[in-house]
């Protein structure tokens, strides 16, 4: 190479030399890695060629010993392996094996652990390092401004903006748990490539995240869906109006159906099916005038049966059947594709939605931006301003809300109404588990006539009263030395001595 001078070939595979880019004479060895299409360099740190000459082999000597024990030769800071570990990601997304917006919110874990680790040599990170990263994070928290994303401005701050932008607000464990899955990740990266053993992977789990996104009640949502309407109402451009309009549907559609916002953000229209269903034929599908001619020949049986009833003076009615239409939508997400069923409204919203589309071919997507595109976002933007109208955008426990609390919203609102927890995981796409640890609050509640029975306040006041004075009764009779020798009488010769008397 150019920068190399003065070289002298030790053995095989080992060369001492001078560079030709810096002005000392200290002298440089380079050993090839045996194996392995790569070399390293190690300054000898000496202008003595004798003393380099030792140096060198001892530098050789501890390759080949690093070799055989499985020692990493090559050492690099984290921040240069975590860059490498994210160049795998996007390769992964460009050919499909991962989504992009998951190779994204990798970049962003790593722009907030570089910050963290990113100068340290990767072989000096220990386990300590991995166990001190929550109370780390949670001490920084994050900022308005988006210390962790954005680049620090050349403009100098008034000291009135400088004090609110080290205003930090608390980040959420579920950022910190992705976080730490990244961190290791990168690690088992760096043990791969031979830059660390694999004993210096971070051992244990990642902290546990034990908040969980609020869900609309009943009464919010209620709210939610009317005064909307009203958000909708006020825009004051035609092209906002039309956003503000795509947003409250998106909102109705999410909480009806439990999908995840990644499934609605790859719903097409081709995914959409409408199907009538009766108690003798389910999951037959029919158009609407196929409905329409199935209700009028149900009628014209029934009165044809009705005459014939009639004729033969019989009171027999003839049986009816109940046509329901529902849709069924095939969504995608979290690298799985599955079926889910919706009500009757949801057919109705997505006609809605059809009719002030941009663009309904059966390739296009669902929910679009004004000029006809996927919606990345699902109109994240648009739907905290809506929250921010009907004051529905934090919760009791202080969280703002999201997208996503719609999905918790329709399980809460399902297993309220007392839905199996297993029928509810198909439907949703996730585990028992996953419902019994994430939506247990909802149990008491769902089986409060259960848990409250026997109690005075939850049974009629007159007939408590009575059955406690009956009760009284009985075991004053039962206490008495001569009910003793007297024969049991049986509950309904009870209840008809007590009617003789009255």
């Amino acid at each position: 190479m150019a920068y190399l001078k003065d070289v002298e070939e030790l053995t095989s595979g080992l060369i001492i030399y001078h560079r030709a880019d810096v002005k000392h004479q200290k002298w440089y060895c380079r050993v090839k890695v045996p194996n392995v299409d790569r070399y390293k360099v190690v300054s000898l740190k000496t202008t003595d060629r004798e003393a380099a000459r030792k140096a060198a082999f001892n530098a050789y000597g501890d390759v080949l010993f690093s070799i055989k024990h499985d020692v990493p030769i090559f050492n690099r800071p984290f921040n240069e392996i975590a860059t490498d570990y994210l160049k795998v990601q996007e390769e992964r997304a460009e050919v499909g094996e991962i989504t992009k917006d998951r190779a994204a919110v990798v970049g962003t874990a790593i722009r907030t652990l570089n910050l963290y680790v990113g100068h340290l040599q990767i072989d000096s990170i220990g386990q300590d390092k991995w166990n001190s990263y929550p109370t780390w994070r949670r001490k920084n928290g994050r900022r308005p401004s988006g210390w962790l994303t954005r680049k620090a401005r050349p403009k100098v701050l008034k000291p009135k903006e400088t004090e609110e932008t080290k205003e930090r607000k608390p980040v959420s464990t579920w950022t910190i748990r992705h976080e730490m899955i990244v961190f290791r990740s990168i690690m088992a990266y760096a043990a791969e490539r031979k830059f660390i053993p694999h004993t210096s992977i971070p051992k244990g789990d990642p902290i546990k995240a034990t908040e969980r996104r609020e869900e609309f009640t009943r009464e919010e949502y209620r709210k939610l869906h009317t005064e909307a309407r009203s958000w909708v109402r006020d825009a004051d451009t035609e092209r906002r109006r039309w956003s503000r309009e795509m947003t409250y549907l998106y909102t109705l559609i999410m909480c009806n159906t439990g999908m995840r916002p990644p499934e609605g953000k790859n719903l097409r229209w081709r995914d959409v099916a409408s199907t009538t269903i009766d108690k003798d034929t389910r999951g037959k599908d029919q158009s609407k005038a196929e409905i329409k001619k199935a209700e009028q020949e149900r009628t014209a049986a029934e009165a044809k049966s009705r005459a014939e009833d009639g004729k033969q003076k019989s009171n027999k009615k003839p049986e009816e059947k109940e046509y329901r239409r529902i849709v069924v939508l095939n969504v995608r997400g979290k690298k799985k594709a599955r079926r889910l069923v919706a009500p009757e409204n949801v057919a109705d919203y997505l006609d809605r939605v059809r009719k002030i589309a941009k663009v309904t071919g059966p390739d296009d997507f669902v929910f679009t931006t004004h000029d006809g595109k996927q919606d990345t976002t699902v109109y994240s933007r648009m739907v905290r301003e809506m929250l921010i109208a009907t004051k529905l955008l934090k919760g009791p426990a202080g969280t703002e809300r999201s997208s996503y609390c719609f999905r918790h919203t329709y399980a809460t609102l399902r297993l309220s109404e007392g839905v199996n927890d297993i029928m509810l995981a198909e439907q949703m796409g996730t585990s028992v588990q996953i419902i019994q640890d994430h939506y247990g609050h909802i149990h008491p509640v769902k089986n409060a006539d259960r848990i409250l029975i026997g109690m005075k306040t939850w049974e009629d006041p007159e007939e408590a009263e009575a059955g406690a004075a009956g009760k009284d009764r009985v075991n004053k009779v039962e206490a008495s030395p001569a009910s003793a020798n007297l024969p049991r009488r049986s509950s309904e010769g009870a209840k008809a001595g007590g009617r003789s008397r009255r």
